[in-house]
């Protein structure tokens, strides 16, 4: 199932993705909640039976809003948590110069980071450094505390396509990453909601990140240090996970700052596109600023 937030004619909605259509929540259920995050929280997303229930709905629904016709927005405009790895992959450890973390190197980004999967991303004036980080995103479906790595995927939704955006002077400069990481804009996200039903091996995706078409990125998540499972059960051993809540995994080697003989960072005017198999792609736009 894929679950997506769309415009349409100045409406916002939220439904199930069939074909090129989006089905609205107002097809699948008199009873659903407004907004998608507020169906999440609920975590009855998490029943089998639900999410069955909804794509049958879905597949038979004549109510439909054609994605030609619409903008995909971000999945959860405000998610609870938007907790980030660093160096979670060994060739970008190694490309920056430093050994694998032995333990979660972790960060946070605020939720008025967010973007949308085709927003713009804004070139703040206190910056000279930006640059991308393609990653997936784990989507929480269920709360969790000191969950075991065997059952965290039990608590989760499905992954999303995540670019950890970064003011490269300011992430090194202030001695902590937030402020590098977390201006508006800086957590473009999407395109949809895909759950894990709908991917043959989650755990083994190929990530691609293009700048002006020019391929950066190439690797599989497989190749994480700390695999979704446990990541999920380390981060919930000290912090409740909540429904909601994006986890955004790490990026492999290739980002501009560490692009040799020169760095290659982002100019106002240049497009980003990350693509994850079977997830498919964000593409943003750097806008203002510079």
């Amino acid at each position: 199932m894929k679950m997506a937030r769309v415009d349409f004619m100045g409406q916002q909605l939220y439904g199930v993705l069939s074909g090129g259509s989006l089905v609205p929540s107002s097809a699948l259920g008199e009873d659903l909640p407004e907004e998608l995050i507020e169906l999440l929280t609920s975590e009855v997303l998490m029943s089998g039976a639900f999410r069955q229930a909804i794509e049958t709905l879905g597949a038979s629904s004549s109510s439909r809003v054609p994605l030609s016709q619409a903008r995909l927005l971000a999945p959860l405009p405000r998610p609870g948590k938007i907790v980030c790895l660093g160096r979670n992959y060994r060739e970008h450890a190694e490309e920056a110069g430093t050994s694998p973390p032995k333990e979660l190197m972790i960060f946070m980004k605020p939720a008025t980071a967010v973007a949308g999967p085709y927003d713009g991303i804004e070139y703040p004036s206190i910056t000279r450094s930006l640059d991308y980080e393609g990653e997936l995103a784990v989507v929480m479906g269920r709360r969790c505390k000191r969950v075991e790595p065997e059952d965290s995927l039990d608590c989760v939704l499905g992954y999303m396509v995540f670019d950890d955006v970064s003011a490269r002077d300011l992430q090194f400069g202030d001695g902590q990453w937030t402020r590098g990481k977390g201006c508006d804009t800086f957590a473009p996200m999407g395109p949809w909601i895909t759950t894990l039903d709908e991917l043959n091996d989650p755990l083994s995706l190929r990530l691609k990140t293009w700048v002006n078409g020019d391929l950066r990125q190439d690797a599989s998540t497989s190749s994480m240090i700390k695999n979704v499972p446990e990541i999920v059960s380390t981060l919930s051993q000290g912090m409740t996970l909540e429904a909601g809540d994006v986890i955004a995994t790490g990026t492999p080697a290739g980002v501009g700052y560490h692009w040799r003989p020169e760095p290659r960072l982002l100019s106002p005017g240049d497009v980003v596109k990350i693509e994850i198999e079977g997830l498919g792609y964000i593409e943003n736009r750097v806008v203002g600023g510079g």
